[in-house]
């Protein structure tokens, strides 16, 4: 089935583009985007060429096939310069993960989705969906519940009317009604636990990061599996995770962060 146009004025068309490329995952010719695309195959012609000439996609004429512009490496990394907390996290990070022994995460908030920016394992006995770059839902994760909770009220609104409330688990959250009742604990506790609700055994525990305004720029998780810890086991490692994003925050006191979505 086709998507829907969700780019407004032909800059988020082609943004929109952009996006189904990334979507695929390797090169993909233009009749597999044309099966995929919302535009007519003229529209999805010119906004395909206007990418590749900002070489932000790249197109094989061997081939016939497109791919993600080496462009986009230059602009991600000056993102992650600019926008992201990594920098700035990455030692803190670095230092827990060998502390527990577990996977640490690293997110922030964008237009009520969360974006994971650094990643810190210290095995490779499981692997997690979370990948620095890759998004996922807050409503469902221990950092997008973290962040959800310390949100002003009005941000909170428009943050979850962004989430789609899928059944990704059997422990995922229903409706907005049964995340708020958490979401109270959660601002009360300063932690919140993702009790398998985005992936089958996942688990972490996660705490949000406030700057010197007490304004939330961002969460921290430790994470681990069910086979190799329960949430008690998790809930020791609380003095270390707040200890953690509380030198995040005041390291980052001074860098002027853009305003939470």
């Amino acid at each position: 089935m086709n998507k829907q146009i969700t780019g407004s004025g032909t800059v988020g068309k082609a943004l929109d583009v952009l996006d189904t490329v990334a979507s695929f995952g390797r090169p993909v010719r233009f009749s597999e985007l044309l099966a995929d695309s919302p535009h007519p195959k003229a529209t999805l012609y010119r906004l395909l060429q206007s990418l590749t000439h900002e070489r932000l996609i790249t197109h094989d004429a061997e081939s016939g096939s497109y791919s993600l512009g080496l462009r986009l490496v230059q602009l991600a990394h000056s993102a992650w310069r600019q926008s992201s907390l990594a920098p700035i996290a990455a030692p803190t990070i670095e230092a827990l993960a060998k502390e527990t022994g577990e996977t640490v995460h690293l997110a922030q908030i964008d237009n009520g989705q969360i974006i994971f920016v650094d990643k810190c394992r210290t095995s490779n006995i499981f692997e997690t969906l979370a990948q620095p770059g890759r998004v996922a839902p807050a409503f469902c994760t221990g950092v997008g519940k973290a962040i959800l909770a310390f949100l002003s009220a009005d941000r909170l609104d428009r943050a979850l009317t962004q989430q789609a409330f899928l059944q990704y688990t059997p422990n995922t959250h229903p409706s907005p009604a049964s995340l708020m009742v958490e979401l109270a604990q959660i601002a009360q506790d300063g932690i919140a636990f993702d009790r398998e609700e985005h992936e089958q055994g996942i688990i972490s525990i996660a705490a949000p990061i406030l700057d010197g305004n007490d304004r939330v720029i961002g969460a921290v998780s430790i994470v681990t599996s069910t086979t190799r810890k329960s949430l008690d086991d998790l809930s020791v490692f609380r003095p270390a995770l707040l200890a953690a994003t509380a030198r995040i925050g005041a390291e980052a006191h001074d860098w002027q962060f853009p305003a939470v979505s």
